[in-house]
């Protein structure tokens, strides 16, 4: 029996810690248990929830020293530094051999042990830029769901420890017993991309100063072959000025910042329109579904018909 902690802090996330309770702690028909499943807290006792509610933890940071996987689901508020009592157990648990894994903000926790340093993680990514200021020592890779390297592992937002989680039971028991506790949780063993497809994509109209009337002029013609001399030549400057003025006001380059406007109205037209990929692909300016998947490979790590099947809207 493979014996899994998680270690809650106040506000802890309901949902961050029932991604890893659902996986590892819930005894399911016609399927051996493989995993027993504990909760513990630095302090025993009534831990509040983000859902407004305290629930009773009743082990403390001792649950830790028997188990093999340590998950940490979530650390709220993500400026506030773990105890050394946390920190301690953390580590010695790593030092036993135990594997410690975050979903979303836990990996805030983790990276104060100092066992993320030098290694890749992830988080969610609207959390990506702080992490990335505050842990230096850490590789920070926003893109994607998650990243294992076997004694540790974090997850980005919190569906994504979903993907962690069974990923995990697929390298523990294989790929036959994993797919079985995901088609009972109405998942998919495995989710195509990574987490930029999900992240908010940036609109011209969050963008000030003397530049917006020209994006705006651009984002209405995006299924016009545009280049960046053309809006050089709109915008009555020469190339060069035009992307030093890009750079200071909106931190990319003129064909950068075009492309992504590109890939953002394909995302919308994805998601809101029954039109063939071919078709998105010229409407925003790509010529062809073959360089309309480049792109989205590239950019969001999926295709365009995985990402319509995960977000288009229901039929009206």
């Amino acid at each position: 029996m493979h014996r899994v902690a998680a270690l809650v802090h106040a506000p802890q996330s309901t949902f961050e810690l029932a991604c890893a309770a659902e996986v590892f702690g819930i005894e399911r028909r016609g399927l051996p248990s493989r995993y027993s499943f504990d909760v513990c807290a630095e302090q025993p006792g009534p831990v509040a929830t983000r859902a407004g509610y305290a629930m009773l933890v009743t082990e403390g940071l001792d649950a830790l020293d028997g188990a093999d996987t340590v998950i940490v689901p979530g650390w709220l508020p993500t400026d506030e530094t773990p105890s050394p009592a946390v920190v301690r157990a953390l580590r010695r648990a790593h030092e036993r051999g135990a594997r410690v894994i975050t979903i979303c903000s836990g990996a805030f926790a983790l990276a104060h042990t100092g066992l993320l340093d030098g290694r890749s993680a992830t988080t969610h990514w609207a959390l990506a830029s702080e992490f990335a200021a505050r842990f230096p020592a850490v590789r920070l890779d926003p893109d994607v769901l998650y990243v294992d390297h076997g004694d540790v592992a974090t997850s980005a937002g919190a569906g994504a420890g979903v993907d962690l989680c069974l990923h995990l039971v697929r390298t523990d028991q294989g790929a036959g017993y994993a797919a079985h506790v995901a088609r009972n949780m109405v998942m998919p063993p495995h989710r195509e991309g990574g987490q930029l497809q999900f992240s908010t994509p940036p609109h011209p109209a969050q963008i000030d100063g003397s530049l917006a009337p020209l994006l705006e002029w651009a984002t209405g013609r995006l299924d016009e072959p545009l280049a960046v001399e053309d809006l050089a030549a709109h915008a009555g400057c020469s190339a060069r000025t035009l992307a030093r003025r890009f750079v200071e006001q909106v931190g990319t380059s003129p064909g950068r910042w075009l492309l992504a406007q590109r890939i953002t109205t394909a995302r919308e037209l994805l998601e809101s329109s029954d039109l063939p990929v071919d078709a998105v692909a010229r409407r925003v300016g790509l010529s062809s579904a073959t360089n309309l998947r480049r792109r989205f490979l590239s950019t969001l790590g999926t295709t365009p018909g995985a990402y319509r099947r995960a977000f288009q809207a229901e039929p009206r």
